[in-house]
């Protein structure tokens, strides 16, 4: 530590640690041209994307799936209606074969009483027992028994041919009704067909539209790319300027109390309203003091440069990805002051200070009054903070929205007490990491990233490296891993044949299977989370698809319940990315 220098007044000393701190000033760096500053929402959905005439195509989209949907279910119905019939016109069918079947019999009965009331190679008929002779008694029975055989016999045939003309008129009645039926089960499959071309179009627009916003994305990313370089090579300048100088950051106990002492050759750093702030100092130096940090601090903010390009993934915890609260809590649990992992969570506890003496290191909470606290970030001045950022899918640095900065807490202090996070007011939607969160219900409700189901850009996903397959950037990197361990058992990797599907795929395998692919816009694998799997996983009972049962977990991929045995839709080879 280098010997104690005169401090400067608190005047001076404010103006030359605020010329120190804006030298990480990611748009204005120390030495070379400016660099690209950050946007305000860097990667993020600005442009096409945003824009009334995307969420427009999007309710067009959703008008025809609705309408798809239900025409559907009415060619099912039709469908079903046609197999009806067809069974009722192959039952009456064989009515009528019955029938005359039936006929036929008893015919065949008659044929063979009168073959034996022949006699004398005559029949036996009233005029043939008349000229027999005999007891005129024997005649008249004789007569009244032909009499009543033959009334029987024409009845019996009578009835059989009846049930023939019945059946006949029923086989009508049921060609009629089949004819009918063919005729509205082809008329709806128009209809449908009406409807998925007006689909296809719909979602030629989206396409055509989405290409543009990719191209626009991967601008932004080139761009962000460098901020984010440009940033970290800042802070270790900083750091290296410090070395240079004989500083060796101070745990945060020594600077809690400028007014009472700090470590010799440091100084105070003034405070916007007079004063001077706790937590920090500075090294007086001309032509620019050299601000100092905490320990503590120093740390957090260098494991949070090796975090940025990182993608961002609501509800994990690194290393792979980070949602916001999570990367504040673990680099600043790293150096060993424990926080909070939320949003809401670290602003009830984080001790405030004045947006103008905000400095590296310090928590910032950007929110509105409508939608309450919106976002938690790592200031590294005034107008920039780094954060696992919603809207850009990463970890980034993106602009301070000074104007909508609802509290800036300096972990270094130690806690508060506890006071809760304001929320939305009025019916706006809850913004979590910078992104709205809008309700599951909710057409084209975005996700992650600020992108609509089915519309996310490719740029915006992670390869897997087979056949063209990609998903969210965590579950990209938890699925390789998955895969390679389970090389390791079956000597190859895990066999996949769909992963992320487009808007316009779904429309597609919704018109080809409505009772098995979910409802466009709504299925897991439009957010890049779901993959379909062959190579034996795609059968229940097989050591494969046990192996995952077993193992795929502890990656974050498990199979939904409702694909599981007996659930109804049973899926074996549907897997869904849940997070470490």
């Amino acid at each position: 530590m280098r010997s104690r220098s005169r401090p400067a007044a608190p005047g001076r000393a404010a103006a030359l640690v605020l010329a120190g701190a804006a030298a990480l000033l990611v748009a204005v760096p120390l030495a070379g041209p400016a660099a690209a500053a950050p946007s305000d929402q860097p990667g993020g959905t600005s442009g096409v994307l945003d824009s009334e005439a995307l969420d427009r195509l999007q309710q067009r989209a959703a008008e025809v799936q609705a309408d798809l949907q239900r025409r559907q279910t009415e060619v099912a119905a039709a469908r079903q209606a046609l197999t009806d019939a067809e069974a009722e016109v192959e039952a009456a069918r064989t009515a009528v074969d019955d029938a005359e079947a039936e006929l036929a019999r008893y015919r065949t009965v008659v044929a063979q009483y009168a073959a034996a009331a022949y006699r004398d190679g005559g029949s036996l008929t009233p005029l043939t027992v008349l000229l027999a002779g005999g007891d005129p008694g024997d005649v008249v029975s004789a007569l009244g028994y032909l009499e009543a055989v033959d009334a029987h016999t024409a009845q019996v045939v009578g009835e059989a041919e009846r049930q023939r003309q019945a059946a006949l008129a029923e086989r009508e009645s049921a060609d009629g009704a089949l004819a009918q039926a063919r005729g509205r089960a082809d008329e709806l499959a128009a209809e449908v067909a009406d409807l998925e071309a007006s689909a296809a179009a719909v979602t030629a627009e989206l396409d055509a539209a989405l290409a543009e916003v990719d191209r626009q994305l991967a601008r932004l990313q080139r761009e962000q790319a460098d901020v984010n370089v440009q940033t970290a090579a800042n802070w270790r300048a900083h750091l290296g300027r410090l070395a240079a100088a004989g500083v060796q950051s101070p745990p945060a106990a020594a600077l809690l109390d400028p007014v009472a002492g700090l470590p010799v050759g440091l100084a105070p750093v003034g405070a916007a309203a007079g004063g001077v702030q706790p937590g920090t100092a500075q090294l007086p130096q001309q032509p620019t003091s050299l601000l100092v940090l905490p320990a503590e601090t120093v740390a957090a903010v260098t494991a949070a440069m090796d975090a940025l390009g990182r993608p961002y993934a609501p509800g994990t915890a690194g290393p792979d990805s980070w949602d916001c609260g999570s990367l504040v809590s673990s680099v600043y649990g790293a150096a060993g002051i424990d926080l909070p992992d939320d949003q809401a969570g670290l602003y009830a506890v984080t001790t405030p200070v004045d947006l103008a003496d905000v400095l590296p290191g310090d928590l910032v909470f950007p929110g509105t009054p409508e939608a309450g606290l919106g976002h938690v970030g790592i200031a590294l001045d005034r107008q920039t903070m780094l954060a696992a950022d919603g809207r850009a899918g990463a970890v980034v640095v993106r602009r301070l929205p000074a104007d909508e900065v609802l509290h800036v807490g300096r972990p270094s202090l130690g806690p508060r007490p506890e006071e809760p996070a304001p929320g939305p007011t009025g019916g706006a939607l809850p913004v979590e990491c910078g992104n709205p969160v809008y309700p599951p219900s909710s057409s084209g409700g975005r996700s992650w990233g600020g992108y609509p189901n089915g519309l996310i850009p490719p740029s915006a996903l992670c390869p897997l490296g087979v056949s063209g397959h990609a998903l969210r950037c965590d579950a990209a990197a938890a699925w390789r891993a998955m895969s390679a361990a389970f090389a390791d058992v079956f000597g190859e990797p895990v066999c996949i044949t769909d992963s992320y599907r487009t808007y316009a795929g779904q429309v597609r395998l919704y018109g080809e299977k409505p009772a098995l692919a979910a409802v466009p816009g709504t299925s897991n694998h439009g957010w890049g989370l779901a993959v379909d799997l062959c190579g034996g996983i795609e059968t229940f009972g097989t050591p494969q698809y046990a192996w995952m049962v077993a193992n795929a977990g502890r990656f974050g991929w498990l199979h939904p319940t409702w694909a599981d045995p007996g659930n109804g839709r049973e899926e074996p080879w549907h897997w869904e990315y849940a997070g470490g």
